[in-house]
């Protein structure tokens, strides 16, 4: 409920909407530490084409969304005031609120969910007034301003609490969907479209300002690719007439972060120009650099022609170079070069020296991995057939070498019913099937996930890559070798939760 007043005085604005860590905030960030409660200041919600400022919220799981409005008033300004509720004013015990943030949130969570949402709760900061003063104020101040809705500048955080669970506990959604329906600037979406509230260590990043050359680290699967888009996601919102430039390792890994790009956007529910985001290769964004200077475009193979070191390309004001440790070392100065006192962020998983390390992983920690010495190729088609018998093909990935993937297709026509996928990353996801059964190669992986992978081939294959290939599945991997190498006994020291 918003309340109205007839007085000029009690309708006017604060100067700043943001909240300073008062005495007061203090006190809540402190509770919400200690009871495991969502706090966050100063935070946007952005909605279509507009962004709405929350100086302070906190998430109860058990009870819903508290709203905090923060008042200088003090008790010279208020003991001699008498309040009065204009004509038109909907009363409700629910809200203290002062301004339309209950209706921004409803109205973000019915487009999104098709409901309100969550219940939520109005409390005001009295940074100026004690509770012993407010009993002196006129008993119409009172009757709008209820004394269980005001943390005065004296209540104790015992006190702060007692109020705050004077709301009736209720059966709520996950804390992902209320906080991810939100704040779409820190949620990940994942490939079956669920909803993930990003990590402090996440968030940190994704606010940074950014304006030189900044890396970005961390092992497998602790979601570098996706806070990426997010962050690119919010530049864009910050700085809407800016351009971005997301670099992925293949035309195939470029395809499948557009298409999460737009799943991303829509479900935020947020208007952005998508034409001012582009997602390129290396050689097709050497390719632009060639074209300019009227140079012999790249077939295939990246090559750093001298002059283009040479030579400034200003080619996006903000410029993120994904799976880094996967590129050569002189396509990363060249980006260093183009870039010069522009924002630049590399994502390189083995980088010594990072700026930003994530250090929370997300992969399946119940993931079966099999170390398995026997004959490789046998093996593979022995696994595929059974693995066939409870999933389906698109859910099983096979990674070899090229003459491994191509032996194995010609035989897998007596175990599967359907033609295999012959994954090939040069070209667009739309050109390929992915409802297949895919034989890939290493060189091929970036961007792919599946539930269950069979490895073979790994000895002399960098570890970066099996690395990289591990990461892909969710519910088991299987790796064929018919001899040890130091590439498998590495692995095996990292992975390996069944021997046989």
């Amino acid at each position: 409920m918003n309340l109205n007043f007839l007085t000029k005085f009690f309708q006017k604005e604060e100067k700043s909407l943001s909240f300073l860590d008062s005495i007061l905030v203090k006190k809540l960030k402190t509770i919400a530490v200690i009871n495991e409660l969502d706090l966050y200041t100063n935070i946007p919600i952005y909605h279509h084409a507009k962004s709405y400022l929350i100086p302070l919220i906190l998430l109860d799981k058990e009870h819903g969304l508290y709203i905090f409005e923060k008042k200088e008033w003090s008790y010279d300004e208020l003991k001699n005031a008498k309040v009065e509720k204009s004509q038109n004013q909907i009363s409700s015990k629910d809200s203290l609120a002062y301004q339309n943030t209950q209706d921004i949130i409803h109205t973000k969570f019915n487009e999104l969910v098709h409901n309100d949402g969550v219940p939520i709760y109005n409390y005001l900061l009295m940074e100026n007034l004690n509770a012993d003063e407010y009993e002196h104020l006129d008993d119409s101040f009172k009757e709008l301003l209820p004394k269980d809705r005001i943390i005065f500048s004296d209540t104790q955080a015992e006190d702060i609490v007692k109020k705050l669970e004077l709301i009736p506990k209720q059966e709520l959604p996950s804390r992902d969907d209320i906080l991810g329906n939100l704040f779409i600037q820190y949620t990940i979406l994942d490939t079956d479209l669920q909803l993930h509230m990003c990590t402090n260590e996440q968030m940190k990043f994704i606010d940074a300002q950014i304006s030189t050359t900044t890396i970005l680290s961390g092992k497998g699967s602790t979601g570098k690719s996706s806070t990426i888009l997010l962050k690119a996601l919010l530049y864009k919102l910050e700085n809407p007439t800016k351009n971005i430039l997301i670099i992925k390792p293949t035309k195939l890994a470029a395809d499948i972060f557009k298409k999460k790009l737009l799943e991303t956007i829509e479900h935020a529910i947020v208007e952005i120009d998508l034409a001012s985001i582009s997602v390129l290769t290396p050689v097709e964004l050497l390719n632009l650099h060639l074209t300019k200077l009227k140079k012999e475009p790249l077939v295939k193979n990246l090559f750093i022609d001298p002059l283009l070191m040479q030579k400034k390309f200003d080619t996006a004001d903000f410029i993120f170079c994904d799976d880094v440790d996967l590129l050569e070392k002189v396509f990363v100065e060249y980006l260093q070069h183009i870039q010069q006192n522009k924002p630049l962020v590399l994502v390189d998983a083995h980088a010594k020296d990072s700026d930003f390390i994530f250090t929370r992983t997300y992969g399946k920690e119940k993931r079966e991995v099999h170390f398995l010495q026997t004959h490789p190729h046998a093996k593979a088609l022995q696994l595929i057939a059974k693995l066939l018998e409870n999933n389906d093909a698109k859910d099983i990935l096979v990674v070899a070498n090229s003459l491994s993937k191509e032996k194995l297709n010609e035989d897998l026509e007596f175990f599967i019913k359907d033609k295999a996928l012959l994954l090939d990353s040069s070209k667009n996801l739309i050109d390929q099937d992915f409802n297949s059964l895919c034989l890939t190669t290493y060189n091929d992986i970036v961007g792919l996930q599946t539930k269950h992978l069979i490895m073979l081939d790994l000895c002399f294959t960098k570890l970066s890559a099996l690395e990289l290939a591990f990461r892909l599945a969710q519910e088991s991997v299987y790796v064929l070798y018919d001899e040890e190498c130091d590439e498998i006994r590495t692995l095996k020291e990292t992975y390996e939760s069944t021997k046989k």
